[in-house]
């Protein structure tokens, strides 16, 4: 078979159009920033960031959020560990007791970090340097003082959320204002913890017992699908630094909320994490919105995005 040859090809028939006839998706007056000023508020600042991409879905989360708690409708934070070692519990607090965020729900490792901040105003050890030794999470007073205070409420026929903050309160830990459970048993508002056996630092030790930790996250299990009933026409469930677990509780109680009948549809979902992962992109951003929802992804460093998003809402709100 003989082989092909190619010329190359003129270009001069090439059709062209006019530059004022195409369809832009970005413009000068519609998406530009605003030059920033000296002294500007936040509120200022925020609405002078680019109408694009991340600006827009931040500004998009506050929106959903503002319209929420305007309508009586729940906003829901569920977190990771990594979080509260940001130091972020005062501004979150902030929004709690502003009447924001309506409930919580945490991993075990948010627990930890926050009744240690409370116990002595410091958490998160250098794991690298003690592990070796075979040191690391046998911290006396995290271990005996959590596990106890699980078994004292399950008597009380709380759940471990309530039991935990309920322990920080009442023993008055001097550092109780730093604390995000404290504020949540105090406000009154539903803080639901959600733990799997063997992955936090009191379950090493032998005041653990399987049983209590078992039972206790399961009844919060049980009224975090209450609140996430009630998100229907309008909600806001806000997924901050939770990677694997609270993406898969979220999509359980949904599933279980739908399934009692009260087809939660038409709220608002948004991600915030320092990488988009594929569960909370899957199970809180995609799949539970694909009704009348709308799923938003925050990337970045919590220790950044977070204040600015609560003072976008607060100012908003006031």
């Amino acid at each position: 078979m003989a082989k092909k040859t190619y010329k190359s090809i003129d270009f001069s028939a090439v059709k062209r159009y006019s530059i004022k006839t195409r369809d832009n998706k970005v413009n000068v007056g519609e998406h530009f920033a605003q030059p920033p000023k000296p002294g500007q508020s936040v509120a200022d600042f925020l609405d002078g960031l680019p109408h694009l991409l991340g600006a827009d879905n931040l500004r998009g989360v506050v929106d959903a959020v503002v319209a929420a708690r305007q309508k009586g409708k729940p906003v829901v934070l569920a977190m990771g560990g990594h979080v509260i070692k940001c130091g972020l519990q005062p501004v979150l607090k902030a929004l709690i007791e502003a009447d924001v965020i309506t409930a919580v729900a945490m991993n075990g490792s948010v627990t930890i970090h926050d009744f240690e901040v409370s116990l002595i105003g410091a958490t998160s050890e250098d794991v690298a340097a003690v592990l070796a030794a075979g040191d690391f999470g046998f911290s006396e007073e995290t271990g005996i003082g959590m596990n106890e205070a699980l078994k004292q409420g399950r008597e009380h026929g709380v759940g471990y959320g309530e039991a935990i903050g309920r322990c920080i309160v009442d023993n008055d830990h001097p550092y109780r204002d730093y604390s995000l459970l404290a504020a949540c048993v105090e406000k009154e508002i539903p803080v639901t913890v959600h733990v799997a056996i063997g992955t936090d630092i009191i379950h090493q030790h032998p005041e653990a017992d399987g049983a209590v930790i078992g039972e206790m996250s399961y009844r919060d299990f049980k009224l975090l699908t209450s609140v996430v009933s009630e998100l229907g026409d309008g909600g806001v469930w806000l997924n901050v630094g939770s990677a694997v677990l609270l993406p898969e509780v979220f999509l359980k109680a949904l599933s279980i909320a739908q399934n009692l009948g009260y087809h939660v549809d038409g709220f608002t979902t948004a991600n915030f994490d320092m990488i988009q992962h594929y569960r909370p992109l899957a199970n809180v951003v995609k799949r539970p919105t694909m009704g009348k929802g709308r799923g938003y992804t925050i990337t970045g460093h919590h220790e950044i995005n977070i204040p600015l998003f609560a003072q976008a809402v607060l100012d908003r709100l006031r």
